[in-house]
């Protein structure tokens, strides 16, 4: 069985981020390969900022039962559901490493849902923080 990874939200966005083909096709290709291998994982974090992500922040917003959609197809895969242990060890990872407490909970989830890599581009490319390795496919 393949090893889980951990998509982080701008992945899931750049599938639908027009402003940017070559970010999109990279993403397209990330999230086409997890889910056919079975290993896409998430958050209800993530899936909750892409919904805003994608229908207020691009300069052309997603339309929401587009981006509705694409959420009920995420959830088909492997989602982290918050609990209250995890926001206790995000807020330690926080004190601790000072990542911001998204970064946290993102990282929490990844490693509580047993992946060993998270892919995203908003933390520094090749550490490893918690036990998760951090790749940035944009690099």
């Amino acid at each position: 069985m393949n090893a889980r990874r951990f998509l982080d939200t701008n992945i899931l966005a750049y599938t639908y981020d027009t402003s940017d083909p070559d970010r999109q096709r990279v993403a397209i290709s990330i999230v086409e390969a997890e889910a056919q291998a079975g290993t896409l994982t998430v958050s209800i974090q993530v899936l909750q900022e892409f919904f805003a992500v994608v229908t207020r922040k691009f300069k052309t917003p997603v339309p929401a039962r587009t981006a509705r959609a694409a959420i009920d197809r995420f959830m088909g895969f492997h989602v982290v559901e918050p609990t209250k242990a995890m926001l206790s060890a995000a807020l330690d990872l926080n004190a601790r490493q000072s990542i911001s407490i998204w970064d946290a909970l993102i990282l929490v989830a990844a490693k509580s849902a047993g992946c060993s890599v998270l892919l995203t581009e908003d933390l520094g490319h090749g550490t490893s923080v918690a036990g998760v390795r951090i790749e940035n496919p944009f690099r």
